[in-house]
């Protein structure tokens, strides 16, 4: 009778052990299960129709994935790119639509750009992960085949703040020049990505208002504050590192999500979103000086003060304002013997984006009846060739900085 006693005893233990052990499980299963959902990216929504649920962003790859062939899988989404190896979007275009950013057919769109040492990326659409991977990959590939000139032709009426600080930081760190231009906007998160830009070149709108959260839960302004509080820091930091002035976060978020308000090009200027990168500047000057001594960049800090208010006269064409600027380096020193393939003119044509492309030839000239007799045209009508056409965004910069 003690023996089955015993046994009986040992098998309740064993009993309540197993319940423990199953009940111990589903807890811990019940608590996996009640874990928080995702937080759902930050926007500076767009003002266009509604937007489909969240793309999950997977972790972020190591520094160098793109340094081998074998690309992790990415795919543009909210947006298109075009691969453009000119400056001239009126005469060339937008160039080759990108169909895929895997290696090969990313290298086959960019290998043409070796014959004239400049790749220029259109891209229309939102800040995404689809258009931070474009610009990462393309600035790969430029890199592996000396392409030091490099323009971002950007059109967006913006997108998510987080993949605009993502792509905002390849961008400083490829050195791209921005364009937008007259038919193209930036506003939003295009902003953020505008001033990372080692130039701006602006002929179009650039607009800002508040952040929002996409799917926020909060109730209350205290719980939207709270939600918003630490990606507001990231942009301020994000601001300060680009050389673009804090103020401008402070600014965003006395505007409604609903609204938008476009900078005006005082403002612009004054935010530090127009013409050089304070920070670059800065860069490229402490770069000069441990290569070439504090002499040279003293001479080219004359330079290109020379330069502005001696070649950038109002209308005056690119063509002649290289020619000015060529001149005027040897009134400098330059090219500089002591420290050879310090060209201040080249320094500034890759400051401001591109080469300073000669202008389109002026159309031969033409008796008037003649021309408008055998068109049937309005004699008081322009033409695409003529003074109405598209000024580039360098042209509009260009008149704006000699008009002050």
């Amino acid at each position: 009778m003690a023996n089955m006693g015993t046994m009986r005893g040992q098998r309740r233990v064993r009993s309540m052990a197993r319940t423990w052990w199953w009940s111990g499980l589903l807890c811990l299963l019940a608590l996996g299960c009640q874990r928080e959902p995702p937080v759902p990216a930050v926007t500076l929504a767009d003002q266009s129709a509604p937007r489909p649920p969240p793309v999950e962003r997977p972790a972020p790859p190591p520094a160098d994935y793109l340094s081998g062939t074998h690309w992790p899988k990415a795919r543009l989404r909210g947006g298109d790119a075009w691969i453009s190896c000119g400056f001239d979007y009126e005469q060339d275009g937008d160039g080759r639509r990108v169909g895929s950013l895997e290696f090969l057919a990313l290298a086959d769109a960019v290998r043409p750009c070796q014959d004239t040492g400049v790749v220029r990326l259109r891209y229309h659409g939102k800040i995404d992960a689809g258009f931070t991977a474009v610009v990462e990959r393309v600035a790969a590939l430029a890199d592996r085949m000396d392409l030091h000139r490099r323009i971002l032709d950007l059109d967006s009426a913006g997108g998510q703040v987080e993949e605009a600080l993502r792509a905002g930081d390849a961008i400083a760190g490829g050195h791209w020049a921005i364009w937008v231009r007259s038919d193209s906007v930036c506003h939003s998160a295009c902003v953020l990505v505008l001033a990372a830009g080692d130039t701006r070149s602006i002929a179009g709108p650039v607009g800002i208002h508040r952040l929002i959260r996409d799917r926020s839960r909060a109730t209350t302004r205290a719980e939207l504050s709270a939600e918003l509080a630490d990606v507001t820091q990231q942009v301020r930091e994000y601001l300060a590192r680009n050389g673009v002035a804090v103020a401008l976060a402070d600014q965003m978020m006395t505007i409604p999500n609903r609204k938008l308000r476009v900078l005006s090009e005082a403002e612009l200027d004054e935010y530090g979103l127009s013409g050089t990168n304070a920070v670059q500047d800065d860069l490229d000057r402490i770069t000069l000086g441990r290569r070439c001594g504090e002499d040279t960049v003293l001479r080219r800090d004359a330079f290109m003060r020379a330069f502005d208010a001696q070649c950038m006269e109002p209308g005056e064409a690119f063509g002649a304002m290289e020619d000015c600027g060529r001149s005027l380096e040897k009134e400098f020193g330059f090219p500089d013997a002591q420290c050879p393939g310090q060209s201040p003119m080249d320094d500034y044509a890759l400051r401001m984006g591109n080469a300073l492309p000669i202008p389109l030839p002026a159309p031969p000239p033409e008796e008037p009846a003649a021309a408008d007799a055998a068109t049937g045209a309005d004699p008081k009508a322009g033409t695409a060739a003529g003074t109405d056409a598209e000024p580039k965004p360098k042209v509009a910069q260009a008149q704006r900085a000699a008009k002050r």
